[in-house]
């Protein structure tokens, strides 16, 4: 399976840094995510996932790094947490990071919100 990467643009800081790792079982999306169209950005990550989650039975580890995401992202975030819990629910190992700013307390909450609605356990890391 081929990896998935996606660079920030310069010019459009609003796209996130995606490294979905195959061979090592590591996901990371990084930066900032409110572009317009977020479901047009956000389907090649899923979709990529579920044939990851498909094909393999490895431990799995994803990292989120998102020090901004807009709704509609939020809305995205959680169907690539449905995703990891269904990874999960069939006996696979996996490990979700949040790496968050301690000088942005809404961001616990968000990802509090996040544990509740995908019924995952989210390690919270302070960078």
């Amino acid at each position: 399976m081929e990896n998935l990467m996606i660079k920030e643009i310069p010019d459009a800081p609003f796209y996130p840094t995606v490294n979905f790792n195959a061979e090592k079982g590591v996901c990371e999306i990084v930066g900032e995510s409110y572009m317009e169209e977020t479901f047009k950005f956000f389907t090649p990550l899923l979709e990529w996932l579920k044939e990851y989650t498909t094909q393999n039975n490895q431990p799995l580890t994803f990292n989120f790094k998102l020090t901004y995401f807009n709704t509609s992202s939020s809305r995205l975030i959680l169907d690539i947490l449905d995703i990891l819990r269904e990874y999960k629910e069939k006996g696979n190992e996996i490990k979700v990071n949040w790496y968050y700013d301690t000088q942005d307390p809404d961001m616990e909450d968000e990802v509090e919100d996040f544990m509740i609605e995908s019924g995952l356990e989210i390690e919270l890391v302070k960078f």
